[in-house]
Protein backbone atom coordinates (compact mmCIF):
# COMPACT_ATOMS: atom_id res chain seq x y z
CA UNK A 1 0.00 0.00 0.00
CA UNK A 2 1.67 3.25 -1.13
CA UNK A 3 0.86 6.71 0.18
CA UNK A 4 1.80 10.29 -0.49
CA UNK A 5 4.28 12.14 1.73
CA UNK A 6 3.18 12.75 5.34
CA UNK A 7 1.24 15.90 6.07
CA UNK A 8 0.61 15.29 9.78
CA UNK A 9 2.23 17.50 12.46
CA UNK A 10 4.89 15.60 14.41
CA UNK A 11 3.25 16.30 17.79
CA UNK A 12 0.17 14.18 16.95
CA UNK A 13 0.08 10.46 17.82
CA UNK A 14 1.28 8.60 14.71
CA UNK A 15 -1.78 6.31 14.73
CA UNK A 16 -4.29 9.17 14.72
CA UNK A 17 -4.56 10.03 10.99
CA UNK A 18 -5.12 6.44 9.88
CA UNK A 19 -7.56 5.74 12.72
CA UNK A 20 -9.54 8.88 11.90
CA UNK A 21 -9.71 7.90 8.24
CA UNK A 22 -10.78 4.28 8.91
CA UNK A 23 -13.26 5.18 11.67
CA UNK A 24 -14.71 8.01 9.56
CA UNK A 25 -15.34 5.56 6.73
CA UNK A 26 -16.86 3.13 9.23
CA UNK A 27 -19.26 5.76 10.55
CA UNK A 28 -20.27 6.65 7.00
CA UNK A 29 -20.79 2.97 6.21
CA UNK A 30 -22.88 2.57 9.35
CA UNK A 31 -25.08 5.47 8.29
CA UNK A 32 -25.43 4.10 4.76
CA UNK A 33 -26.36 0.64 6.09
CA UNK A 34 -29.31 2.19 7.94
CA UNK A 35 -30.76 3.78 4.82
CA UNK A 36 -33.91 2.06 3.48
CA UNK A 37 -32.37 0.58 0.35
CA UNK A 38 -29.40 -1.10 2.05
CA UNK A 39 -31.38 -1.91 5.18
CA UNK A 40 -33.92 -3.79 3.09
CA UNK A 41 -31.11 -5.87 1.58
CA UNK A 42 -29.67 -6.49 5.07
CA UNK A 43 -26.24 -5.25 4.02
CA UNK A 44 -24.38 -4.69 7.27
CA UNK A 45 -22.08 -1.80 8.09
CA UNK A 46 -19.16 -4.24 7.88
CA UNK A 47 -19.93 -5.09 4.26
CA UNK A 48 -20.47 -1.47 3.26
CA UNK A 49 -17.27 -0.42 5.05
CA UNK A 50 -15.00 -2.80 3.15
CA UNK A 51 -16.55 -1.74 -0.18
CA UNK A 52 -16.00 1.95 0.57
CA UNK A 53 -12.47 1.24 1.78
CA UNK A 54 -11.64 -0.70 -1.38
CA UNK A 55 -13.00 2.05 -3.63
CA UNK A 56 -10.94 4.74 -1.89
CA UNK A 57 -7.87 2.53 -1.62
CA UNK A 58 -7.91 1.71 -5.34
CA UNK A 59 -8.87 5.09 -6.78
CA UNK A 60 -7.22 7.46 -4.30
CA UNK A 61 -4.76 5.29 -2.38
CA UNK A 62 -1.64 6.89 -3.89
CA UNK A 63 -2.84 10.31 -2.75
CA UNK A 64 -3.41 9.32 0.89
CA UNK A 65 -0.80 10.76 3.28
CA UNK A 66 1.87 8.27 4.36
CA UNK A 67 1.01 9.12 7.97
CA UNK A 68 -2.26 7.18 7.65
CA UNK A 69 -0.46 3.86 7.24
CA UNK A 70 0.30 3.29 10.94
CA UNK A 71 -3.30 3.88 12.05
CA UNK A 72 -4.71 1.74 9.26
CA UNK A 73 -2.47 -1.14 10.32
CA UNK A 74 -3.60 -0.65 13.93
CA UNK A 75 -7.25 -0.83 12.87
CA UNK A 76 -6.61 -4.01 10.89
CA UNK A 77 -5.08 -5.72 13.93
CA UNK A 78 -5.75 -4.41 17.44
CA UNK A 79 -9.17 -2.87 16.79
CA UNK A 80 -10.24 -6.04 15.02
CA UNK A 81 -9.24 -8.18 18.02
CA UNK A 82 -11.17 -5.89 20.37
CA UNK A 83 -14.20 -6.09 18.09
CA UNK A 84 -14.13 -9.90 18.16
CA UNK A 85 -13.90 -9.82 21.97
CA UNK A 86 -16.97 -7.57 22.33
CA UNK A 87 -18.86 -9.77 19.86
CA UNK A 88 -19.18 -12.25 22.74
CA UNK A 89 -21.75 -9.98 24.42
CA UNK A 90 -24.27 -11.16 21.82
CA UNK A 91 -24.37 -14.66 23.31
CA UNK A 92 -24.90 -16.32 26.68
CA UNK A 93 -24.50 -19.85 28.00
CA UNK A 94 -28.26 -19.80 28.69
CA UNK A 95 -28.79 -19.39 24.93
CA UNK A 96 -26.68 -22.47 24.30
CA UNK A 97 -28.66 -24.49 26.84
CA UNK A 98 -31.95 -23.30 25.35
CA UNK A 99 -31.38 -24.91 21.95
CA UNK A 100 -31.08 -28.37 23.50
CA UNK A 101 -29.11 -31.38 22.31
CA UNK A 102 -30.62 -31.32 18.82
CA UNK A 103 -29.64 -27.73 18.10
CA UNK A 104 -26.16 -28.15 19.54
CA UNK A 105 -25.50 -31.33 17.58
CA UNK A 106 -26.79 -29.67 14.41
CA UNK A 107 -24.41 -26.73 14.89
CA UNK A 108 -21.46 -29.02 15.58
CA UNK A 109 -22.06 -31.08 12.44
CA UNK A 110 -22.61 -28.02 10.26
CA UNK A 111 -19.48 -26.21 11.42
CA UNK A 112 -17.21 -29.26 11.26
CA UNK A 113 -18.51 -30.51 7.91
CA UNK A 114 -18.43 -27.09 6.25
CA UNK A 115 -14.86 -26.43 7.39
CA UNK A 116 -13.77 -29.87 6.25
CA UNK A 117 -15.59 -29.72 2.92
CA UNK A 118 -14.43 -26.19 2.22
CA UNK A 119 -10.74 -26.88 2.79
CA UNK A 120 -10.87 -30.19 0.89
CA UNK A 121 -12.80 -28.92 -2.14
CA UNK A 122 -10.86 -25.66 -2.18
CA UNK A 123 -7.44 -27.29 -2.17
CA UNK A 124 -7.99 -30.66 -3.86
CA UNK A 125 -10.62 -29.83 -6.51
CA UNK A 126 -10.09 -26.14 -7.15
CA UNK A 127 -6.37 -25.88 -6.46
CA UNK A 128 -6.71 -22.90 -4.11
CA UNK A 129 -4.05 -22.02 -1.58
CA UNK A 130 -4.65 -22.98 2.05
CA UNK A 131 -5.45 -19.47 3.28
CA UNK A 132 -8.12 -18.69 0.67
CA UNK A 133 -9.84 -22.04 1.15
CA UNK A 134 -9.75 -21.77 4.94
CA UNK A 135 -11.02 -18.19 5.08
CA UNK A 136 -13.94 -18.94 2.76
CA UNK A 137 -14.79 -22.13 4.63
CA UNK A 138 -14.70 -20.36 8.02
CA UNK A 139 -16.95 -17.54 6.81
CA UNK A 140 -19.48 -20.04 5.48
CA UNK A 141 -19.28 -22.37 8.47
CA UNK A 142 -19.50 -19.94 11.39
CA UNK A 143 -20.55 -16.31 11.06
CA UNK A 144 -19.65 -14.74 7.75
CA UNK A 145 -17.37 -11.71 7.67
CA UNK A 146 -16.74 -11.71 11.43
CA UNK A 147 -15.37 -15.27 11.26
CA UNK A 148 -13.19 -14.41 8.26
CA UNK A 149 -11.69 -11.50 10.18
CA UNK A 150 -11.12 -13.59 13.31
CA UNK A 151 -9.37 -16.36 11.38
CA UNK A 152 -7.30 -13.75 9.56
CA UNK A 153 -5.73 -12.70 12.86
CA UNK A 154 -4.45 -16.26 13.41
CA UNK A 155 -3.19 -17.26 9.95
CA UNK A 156 -2.22 -13.72 8.71
CA UNK A 157 -2.92 -14.09 4.97
CA UNK A 158 -2.65 -11.44 2.26
CA UNK A 159 -5.41 -8.83 2.58
CA UNK A 160 -6.72 -9.57 -0.92
CA UNK A 161 -7.56 -13.14 0.15
CA UNK A 162 -9.47 -11.82 3.15
CA UNK A 163 -11.42 -9.37 0.97
CA UNK A 164 -12.31 -12.10 -1.52
CA UNK A 165 -13.52 -14.42 1.26
CA UNK A 166 -15.63 -11.64 2.78
CA UNK A 167 -17.14 -10.76 -0.61
CA UNK A 168 -18.03 -14.36 -1.44
CA UNK A 169 -19.71 -15.20 1.87
CA UNK A 170 -21.60 -11.89 1.86
CA UNK A 171 -22.88 -12.58 -1.66
CA UNK A 172 -24.33 -16.00 -0.87
CA UNK A 173 -25.50 -14.99 2.59
CA UNK A 174 -27.47 -12.14 1.04
CA UNK A 175 -28.98 -14.56 -1.47
CA UNK A 176 -30.36 -16.54 1.49
CA UNK A 177 -32.43 -13.54 2.59
CA UNK A 178 -34.51 -13.78 -0.57
CA UNK A 179 -34.36 -17.54 -1.12
CA UNK A 180 -35.23 -19.02 2.27
CA UNK A 181 -38.63 -17.34 2.83
CA UNK A 182 -39.66 -18.51 -0.64
CA UNK A 183 -38.62 -22.10 0.13
CA UNK A 184 -40.35 -22.26 3.52
CA UNK A 185 -43.82 -23.42 2.30
CA UNK A 186 -42.28 -26.32 0.36
CA UNK A 187 -39.82 -27.79 2.88
CA UNK A 188 -42.29 -29.50 5.19
CA UNK A 189 -40.81 -27.92 8.33
CA UNK A 190 -42.77 -26.27 11.11
CA UNK A 191 -41.83 -22.78 12.28
CA UNK A 192 -39.44 -23.99 15.00
CA UNK A 193 -37.69 -26.49 12.73
CA UNK A 194 -37.30 -23.87 10.03
CA UNK A 195 -35.69 -21.66 12.67
CA UNK A 196 -33.18 -24.44 13.38
CA UNK A 197 -32.49 -24.73 9.66
CA UNK A 198 -32.05 -20.98 9.22
CA UNK A 199 -29.78 -20.50 12.23
CA UNK A 200 -27.58 -23.45 11.30
CA UNK A 201 -27.11 -22.61 7.61
CA UNK A 202 -27.38 -18.85 6.96
CA UNK A 203 -24.06 -17.00 7.04
CA UNK A 204 -24.45 -13.72 9.01
CA UNK A 205 -26.40 -12.96 12.20
CA UNK A 206 -28.20 -10.05 10.51
CA UNK A 207 -29.21 -12.31 7.64
CA UNK A 208 -30.57 -14.89 10.08
CA UNK A 209 -32.68 -12.18 11.73
CA UNK A 210 -34.00 -11.09 8.33
CA UNK A 211 -35.01 -14.63 7.28
CA UNK A 212 -36.50 -15.55 10.65
CA UNK A 213 -38.50 -12.32 10.89
CA UNK A 214 -39.95 -12.91 7.44
CA UNK A 215 -41.56 -16.14 8.71
CA UNK A 216 -42.60 -15.22 12.26
CA UNK A 217 -41.48 -14.72 15.89
CA UNK A 218 -41.12 -18.43 16.68
CA UNK A 219 -38.85 -18.95 13.70
CA UNK A 220 -36.84 -15.81 14.43
CA UNK A 221 -36.26 -16.72 18.09
CA UNK A 222 -35.12 -20.27 17.31
CA UNK A 223 -32.96 -19.11 14.40
CA UNK A 224 -31.09 -16.45 16.36
CA UNK A 225 -30.31 -18.75 19.30
CA UNK A 226 -29.03 -21.52 17.01
CA UNK A 227 -26.99 -18.99 15.05
CA UNK A 228 -25.38 -17.46 18.13
CA UNK A 229 -24.48 -20.90 19.42
CA UNK A 230 -22.82 -21.52 16.07
CA UNK A 231 -20.88 -18.28 16.60
CA UNK A 232 -19.56 -19.66 19.91
CA UNK A 233 -17.85 -22.43 17.97
CA UNK A 234 -15.49 -19.80 16.64
CA UNK A 235 -13.49 -20.19 19.87
CA UNK A 236 -12.41 -23.87 19.48
CA UNK A 237 -11.81 -23.30 15.77
CA UNK A 238 -9.42 -20.43 16.52
CA UNK A 239 -7.54 -22.48 19.10
CA UNK A 240 -7.25 -25.40 16.69
CA UNK A 241 -5.88 -23.08 14.02
CA UNK A 242 -3.45 -21.59 16.53
CA UNK A 243 -2.19 -25.06 17.35
CA UNK A 244 -1.79 -25.86 13.65
CA UNK A 245 0.11 -22.63 13.05
CA UNK A 246 2.51 -23.53 15.86
CA UNK A 247 3.21 -26.91 14.26
CA UNK A 248 3.69 -25.34 10.84
CA UNK A 249 6.24 -22.99 12.38
CA UNK A 250 8.36 -25.87 13.60
CA UNK A 251 6.85 -26.17 17.05
CA UNK A 252 8.42 -22.98 18.45
CA UNK A 253 5.61 -21.89 20.70
CA UNK A 254 1.84 -22.22 20.39
CA UNK A 255 -0.01 -19.48 18.55
CA UNK A 256 -2.65 -18.55 21.14
CA UNK A 257 -5.50 -16.35 19.88
CA UNK A 258 -5.92 -14.39 23.12
CA UNK A 259 -8.84 -12.48 21.67
CA UNK A 260 -10.75 -15.80 21.54
CA UNK A 261 -10.33 -16.05 25.31
CA UNK A 262 -11.65 -12.51 25.56
CA UNK A 263 -14.62 -13.46 23.40
CA UNK A 264 -15.40 -16.37 25.74
CA UNK A 265 -14.98 -14.08 28.75
CA UNK A 266 -17.57 -11.68 27.32
CA UNK A 267 -19.97 -14.60 26.84
CA UNK A 268 -19.43 -15.47 30.51
CA UNK A 269 -20.04 -11.86 31.56
CA UNK A 270 -23.23 -11.75 29.52
CA UNK A 271 -24.31 -15.03 31.14
CA UNK A 272 -23.49 -14.31 34.77
CA UNK A 273 -23.60 -10.54 35.24
CA UNK A 274 -26.78 -8.47 34.83
CA UNK A 275 -25.43 -5.97 32.29
CA UNK A 276 -27.71 -2.88 32.11
CA UNK A 277 -29.56 -2.73 28.81
CA UNK A 278 -28.30 0.76 27.99
CA UNK A 279 -24.67 -0.21 28.63
CA UNK A 280 -25.00 -3.42 26.61
CA UNK A 281 -26.56 -1.54 23.69
CA UNK A 282 -23.70 0.97 23.79
CA UNK A 283 -21.05 -1.79 23.86
CA UNK A 284 -22.69 -3.63 20.95
CA UNK A 285 -22.77 -0.39 18.96
CA UNK A 286 -19.09 0.12 19.78
CA UNK A 287 -18.44 -3.44 18.63
CA UNK A 288 -20.09 -2.78 15.28
CA UNK A 289 -18.02 0.39 14.89
CA UNK A 290 -14.77 -1.41 15.74
CA UNK A 291 -15.41 -4.22 13.27
CA UNK A 292 -16.54 -1.77 10.57
CA UNK A 293 -13.37 0.29 11.16
CA UNK A 294 -11.26 -2.86 10.73
CA UNK A 295 -13.15 -3.69 7.54
CA UNK A 296 -12.64 -0.18 6.15
CA UNK A 297 -8.93 -0.44 6.94
CA UNK A 298 -8.78 -3.83 5.26
CA UNK A 299 -10.47 -2.38 2.18
CA UNK A 300 -7.99 0.51 2.03
CA UNK A 301 -5.16 -2.01 1.71
CA UNK A 302 -6.83 -4.26 -0.88
CA UNK A 303 -6.18 -3.80 -4.58
CA UNK A 304 -8.52 -4.95 -7.37
CA UNK A 305 -5.58 -6.35 -9.31
CA UNK A 306 -4.88 -8.81 -6.48
CA UNK A 307 -8.54 -9.85 -6.41
CA UNK A 308 -8.50 -10.47 -10.16
CA UNK A 309 -5.35 -12.54 -9.74
CA UNK A 310 -7.23 -14.88 -7.40
CA UNK A 311 -9.66 -15.70 -10.24
CA UNK A 312 -13.20 -17.10 -9.98
CA UNK A 313 -12.30 -20.18 -7.94
CA UNK A 314 -12.89 -18.63 -4.47
CA UNK A 315 -16.38 -17.64 -5.61
CA UNK A 316 -16.97 -21.16 -6.89
CA UNK A 317 -15.92 -22.58 -3.54
CA UNK A 318 -18.36 -20.27 -1.76
CA UNK A 319 -21.09 -21.50 -4.14
CA UNK A 320 -20.30 -25.15 -3.34
CA UNK A 321 -20.52 -24.40 0.39
CA UNK A 322 -23.74 -22.47 -0.13
CA UNK A 323 -25.28 -25.55 -1.78
CA UNK A 324 -23.98 -27.80 1.00
CA UNK A 325 -25.46 -25.57 3.70
CA UNK A 326 -28.81 -25.24 1.92
CA UNK A 327 -29.28 -28.87 0.87
CA UNK A 328 -27.12 -30.79 3.34
CA UNK A 329 -28.33 -28.61 6.22
CA UNK A 330 -31.95 -29.32 5.29
CA UNK A 331 -31.27 -33.07 5.27
CA UNK A 332 -29.64 -32.83 8.70
CA UNK A 333 -32.59 -30.91 10.16
CA UNK A 334 -35.05 -33.50 8.82
CA UNK A 335 -32.90 -36.29 10.28
CA UNK A 336 -32.36 -34.70 13.71
CA UNK A 337 -35.68 -32.95 14.29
Amino acid sequence: MSYAKPLTPSYLPPQLPGLLLASGLALFAWWLAQQPLLQGAQLSALTVAIVIGMLIGNFAGSRLPASTGVGIALAQRQLLRLGVVLYGLRLSFQDVAAIGTTGLLLDLIIVASTLGLGTWVGRRWLGLDRDTALLTAAGSAICGAAAVLAVERVIRPDSSKVAMAVASVVLFGTLNIFLYPQLYPYLGLDAAAFGLYTGATVHEVAQVVAVGSAIGPETADAAVVVKLTRVLMLVPVLFLLGWRESRKGGGHGIVIPWFAIGFLAMVAVNSLVPVPAALKSMLLSLDTLLLATAMAALGLGTRFAKLRALGPKPLLLAAVLFLWLSIGGYALVRWLH
